[in-house]
């Protein structure tokens, strides 16, 4: 017998137009607009996949990000190099990742600075350009970032002003100092051990990576009564490198066990990094179990299938990169490895195709059945729902339908840094939108990509255009997403098959004259990004029209016909509603 209440959730939920999930998502903003600390995570549940140089098909070192949050500011910047007086100061201010302002009233990155926090550090004689987006993605050294929110246990948290350096301001230090990998994750812990991390974030980690290596750094406050004057460190903190024939994922769990600090070529952590386990209890020496930093800091048992496919992203990368090791979703997460050699070496575009994934034929595909509707769109109920006094949860995959940007960096060791550097940024959800390539070299980006809002449409701003996109294809997403396939294959896969013509033409440039190559690489990148932004709107529109009204309507025979809906649906309707067929005509 088919439950009648929850198909006729179904059936309003296959009606409803465009994110109907969010009517069943329970208000993350509480009434004074502030978001606490699980609230955030939710909102900011980022996956970050990195790539070693000998597990890719071209040698690159990749990390990506799905920046997914749903209501943060998703402008970027080229900051460019500088050279600083002695004796110069480098102001530190506090930078929220969810705060953002109507743009009446200016620029989130301008109006950051309002926040400083008093602290003053030293400035290098140079500091190097960059790109940043929510944090610093690439430097002039193809030095680059990726970001997942991880957590820490409640009582590590340090939100008071004590702490100068949240994940932000840590990784634009780190674009504009850092040479290597290495570098950048010393200059962050080293800064915020001395002079406190936290505010308004708790644990994170990052993907750092340069043309040779990848790592996963994690960083997590230390509680509250944390000062200066202490003498102790104001953050804790663990790094481990990727193998480089490897792939590793951190989606929104931290990924670091046991650690090995006699190996220093593939560890680095705080000096506190066992000791405050011990000290509060996380860790007892006595135990005769090795030291595993994920246990001790931000601890969960959950597996893909315990949490219902909320928590089977990790799984899912597993098996999505290594189908030969025959991964359990079953497995508790805790258990799954630190990283694993693929069955076959990835490229840039699997690593973006990947970045779009939902699940598909497995038991957590988040289209499946009445959840997908008529139209199996998967990203209906993205939060889960709530019920009659309970709580659902449905699965969250690596691809939602939140995300503000999506990068996937490519570090390449045999190109100049200039021509080797590439950050492959997709606006929006990933699904729907194009990667397009801005490589380190450039000096400017299209100014499309610095301003727009959530909450006012500006067909100036890039970011409208893709979501204009997705707003049509939201409809009746199982015909809409084949233009939209269609269109990324034009614009997004050709991009990367043009990439070795381009490189090959920067890199002659700029054995000839360095600045020569800047100009050819910002030409192509922003004319390149202009392209694409015009074949998105055009794109709406042809959605907009050809699906007019929930018909199909063929704009070259201009005919019209109807929309084609599954057997299996029109069953369950026919069930539900108690509906009669036709009286089959008698023969005469």
């Amino acid at each position: 017998m088919i439950n009648k209440k929850l198909l006729g959730l179904g059936i309003i939920l296959l009606f409803a137009v465009g994110l109907a999930g969010a009517m069943f998502v329970e208000n993350p903003v509480d009434k004074e607009g502030k978001l606490d600390q699980k609230q955030k995570m939710a909102l900011d549940g980022c996956t970050s996949i990195l790539v070693g140089k000998k597990a890719s098909t071209d040698g690159s070192v990749m990390t990506t990000h799905t920046c997914d949050c749903g209501v943060c500011d998703w402008t970027w910047r080229r900051v460019p190099p500088a050279d600083h007086k002695p004796d110069s100061k480098r102001k530190i201010y506090h930078i929220n990742q969810f705060h953002t302002w109507p743009p009446s009233e200016g620029l989130k990155w301008e109006i950051y600075k309002e926040n400083f926090t008093g602290l003053e550090i030293p400035q290098p004689d140079h500091t190097y350009g960059y790109l940043h987006g929510m944090f610093g993605y690439m430097n002039d050294k193809q030095v680059a970032l990726g970001e997942s929110t991880i957590g820490c246990r409640e009582e590590m948290e340090n939100p008071t002003p004590s702490a100068k350096f949240d994940i932000t301001m840590l990784t634009l230090i780190a674009m504009e100092r850092a040479k290597t990998a290495r570098e950048a994750i010393k200059i962050m812990g080293k800064l915020a051990e001395k002079h406190g991390y936290g505010h308004t974030d708790s644990g994170e980690m990052l993907a750092v990576s340069d043309p040779n290596e990848a790592w996963i750094f994690e960083i997590m406050p230390v509680g509250p009564l944390w000062t200066p004057d202490s003498g102790k460190p104001g953050a804790i903190w663990c790094a481990q490198r990727v193998p480089d024939d490897h792939v590793s994922v951190c989606p929104n769990e931290s990924r670091i066990g046991e650690i090995d600090l006699d190996n220093p070529d593939y560890f680095m952590a705080s000096s506190n990094v066992v000791s405050y386990a011990v000290e509060h209890g996380y860790y007892d020496p006595e135990s005769g179990e090795p030291f595993s930093w994920k246990k001790a800091y931000s601890p969960t048992k959950a597996s893909a299938t315990s949490s219902k496919g909320s928590r089977a992203r990790l799984w899912r990368f597993f098996d999505l990169m290594a189908p030969s090791k025959n991964f359990s979703p079953d497995t508790p997460n805790m258990e799954l490895p630190f990283s694993v050699k693929p069955d076959e070496k990835v490229s840039v575009y699997e690593v973006m195709k990947t970045t779009r994934d939902h699940y598909e034929g497995t038991q957590f595909y988040t289209a499946r059945g009445l959840q997908g509707g008529a139209f199996e769109n998967p990203n209906y109920l993205p939060y889960g729902f709530q019920l009659e006094g309970k709580r659902y949860k449905t699965p969250r995959p690596i691809g939602v339908n939140r995300a503000e940007y999506v990068t996937v960096t490519q570090c390449r060791d045999w190109l100049p840094d200039p021509v080797g550097g590439i950050v492959w940024l997709a606006f929006g959800a990933q699904d729907t939108s194009c990667f397009m390539p801005l490589y380190a070299g450039i000096t400017k980006i299209p100014h499309s990509f610095e301003i727009g809002d959530h909450w006012q449409f500006n067909r100036n701003s890039a970011r409208w255009a893709f979501d204009y996109v997705d707003f049509h294809t939201q409809v009746v997403y199982s015909h809409a997403i084949k233009e939209v396939r269609r269109a990324q294959e034009k614009w997004e896969k050709s991009a990367v098959e043009r990439t070795s013509t381009i490189d090959e033409v920067a890199e002659k440039l700029y054995q000839k004259d360095p600045e020569e190559a800047r100009s050819f690489l910002t030409d192509y990148c922003i004319n390149n990004a202009h392209r694409v932004i015009d074949a998105w709107w055009n794109l709406g529109n042809h959605l907009l029209v050809k699906f007019n009204h929930l018909w199909n309507y063929d704009t070259e025979n201009r005919k019209r016909k109807s929309l084609e809906y599954p057997d299996w649906w029109l069953k369950l309707l026919v069930e539900y509603n108690n509906m009669e067929p036709e009286p089959e005509k008698e023969e005469k």
